[in-house]
This record gives C-alpha cells, sequence and structure tokens, in this order.
C-alpha cells in the first residue's frame, strides 16, 4: 500500500490540532474518515505515527514527530511543483515560511523582503520569529524551510551559510566618560552597572565576553526587549553590549546613545542562513538562499 499526498496532510493537520475531531472539523471530513486515512498512513509506512487518547485527542509519537517534519517538506515541494507547472525550471511561486531571530528581524527583513518582491513578485514569504529555539525547533520541524539567525549553539539536525560577520559594540549614554573613545575595553567597564540583553544563548553569549578575560559583569538590568536595553542605556542606568547597530543613536524615548567598538580579541557573531540537514530545499528556499547571500554581501 502507498500513500497518497491527502493522507499526509490529514497527518500534519491531526498533529497541528492534537485532536482528530478538531482536524475534522477544519478540514470538513467526517471525524471517521480522517481517522481511516490516519491509520492508512500509519499502515502505509510501517510506523504508529499517533498516540489516541480517549476523550483527551491525540499525541504525536517520536517516530511521528520526526515523521512530520519529513511529511511537511514533501507537501511543501509538491505545491511548488503545482504552482509552477509548465514553467517549473524557471518560475518561483508559492509561499515559503522563513524564520528569523527576533533581533536580527528589524535589522534585515524589511529591506530583504523588498529585493525579494522585485526579484520575484509571485513568490510569497511567511515570516515567523522568535528566539533561536523557537526559529531551530520550526527548522527541524519542518514548519519552515530557512531561517536567518546567529550561530549559536545550532542543533546538529540543522546546516547553516554564513552571511556577515558582526562584532561587539560597548552601548553608552551619549555624556559616558568613555563615549569619545575609539575602542574600548570591557575592563574598563566591569565595576559599572550593565543592562543584559537576556535572551536564551544571547545573553550566554554576552557574559563569555567578560569571563574569557576573567572578569563577571555588574548587572542591573536584564530584559529582552533590544530597545529597552538602549532606552534604559540612554537614560543613564547603565552600559549594554550588543552586536547589532541601528542607524540612528536616537531611542524611542528620546535619549541617546553611543556605539564604541569592544577591543580584539572579542567574539564577533556570525549572521546565518539555517536550514534542516535532513530536508531537500524547494526553488524557493533556493531562490531565497541565492537572494540572501548577495544582499549580505552587498551591505
Amino acid at each position: 500500500m502507498q500513500y497518497t499526498l491527502k493522507q499526509l496532510r490529514y497527518f500534519v493537520a491531526v498533529s497541528e490540532q492534537g485532536s482528530i475531531s478538531v482536524a475534522a472539523r477544519h478540514l470538513h471530513i467526517s471525524q471517521p474518515a480522517l481517522s481511516a486515512a490516519i491509520s492508512q498512513l500509519e499502515s502505509a509506512i510501517g510506523l504508529p505515527l499517533l498516540m489516541r487518547h480517549h476523550a483527551r485527542g491525540v499525541s504525536i509519537t517520536p517516530a511521528g514527530r520526526q515523521f512530520l517534519s519529513r511529511a511537511r517538506g514533501l507537501l511543501s515541494h509538491a505545491e511548488e511543483i503545482q504552482n509552477v507547472g509548465k514553467d517549473l525550471g524557471t518560475s518561483v511561486s508559492g509561499t515559503l515560511v522563513v524564520g528569523c531571530f527576533t533581533t536580527l528581524a528589524p535589522f534585515f527583513i524589511p529591506q530583504l523582503f523588498r529585493v525579494l518582491e522585485h526579484a520575484y513578485p509571485t513568490l510569497s514569504i511567511e515570516l515567523s520569529e522568535g528566539t533561536l529555539d523557537h526559529v531551530q525547533h520550526d527548522l527541524i520541524m519542518g514548519k519552515s524551510e530557512l531561517a536567518l539567525v546567529y550561530r549559536i549553539d545550532l542543533d546538529p539536525r540543522l546546516l547553516s551559510k554564513a552571511l556577515t560577520t558582526v562584532i561587539p559594540h560597548a552601548v553608552l549614554p551619549e555624556d559616558h566618560q568613555l563615549a569619545s573613545n575609539t575602542t574600548i575595553s570591557l575592563s574598563a567597564l566591569a565595576m559599572e552597572p550593565m543592562i543584559l540583553l537576556d535572551l536564551p544563548h544571547s545573553r550566554d553569549y554576552f557574559q563569555s565576553l567578560f569571563r574569557d578575560i576573567g572578569i563577571e559583569p555588574n548587572i542591573r538590568y536584564r530584559t529582552q526587549s533590544f530597545e529597552l536595553v538602549r532606552g534604559l542605556v540612554g537614560q543613564g542606568h547603565g552600559y549594554s553590549v550588543l552586536n547589532l547597530k541601528p542607524t540612528s543613536n536616537k531611542t524611542y524615548d528620546g535619549g541617546s546613545v553611543k556605539y564604541i567598538p569592544i577591543e580584539s580579541p572579542a567574539k564577533e557573531l556570525i549572521i546565518a542562513l539555517a536550514y534542516a540537514r535532513d530536508l531537500t530545499l524547494t526553488r524557493r528556499a533556493i531562490a531565497f538562499f541565492d537572494t540572501c547571500e548577495e544582499f549580505f554581501k552587498n551591505l
């Protein structure tokens, strides 16, 4: 017995809804018909994909979780073939789901999407922002094909292509005594209060910059908001260390900050495009990949 694309779509829908009855309503088919289709799929591939819980919906098995990402990838390729039709060799169309680490998005996504819209007017991009863990999970589960990330603690199930590097800067109040320096050492700031961008993996990177030279930062405030970090610095509550530098030194509330490069050998961060190791990229994803490489090359 062979499985069908319809059965794959049904399996993905049930996995996302966590319930056969809810998925059946969403798909506009009967619950018995949906249940039978999933059972036929399980028989075809020889694996239990779902565990049925009486009156408590379903949960996905470990094998089903791995199969889910493959199913999403296959359905994405099938959609692409249907969309491009006779122009399969040259056309790029349909919807591409792209993940992006939340602090990177406002710096690069608006311009990048403008370039893509000009180059591929029939390509639709669906953006999924989140923490590094969130965007990596979406890649592994096949919810997105590509993601713009920092190359920090990447899951071994992912591959990545380096696009550019960004160096750490001390972010100081405009009237700070060291704000006129051309570079600054972290040891010169060690005793001052620090505002930490407290995102998973990012926090470890920033703190490692200090630990690599044998000191601990004096953390006064922690926040997951990039702009709140800058705002607190601008109002004189402390300094921070960030890798991304906006074009304006003005903060949301009218304060001002100065960016001073950290003296080497502070570690640079690599901005990369990540994708699942075991999935074949669609033509849409390849077009996005190539556009990203050219875009960052010209920054």
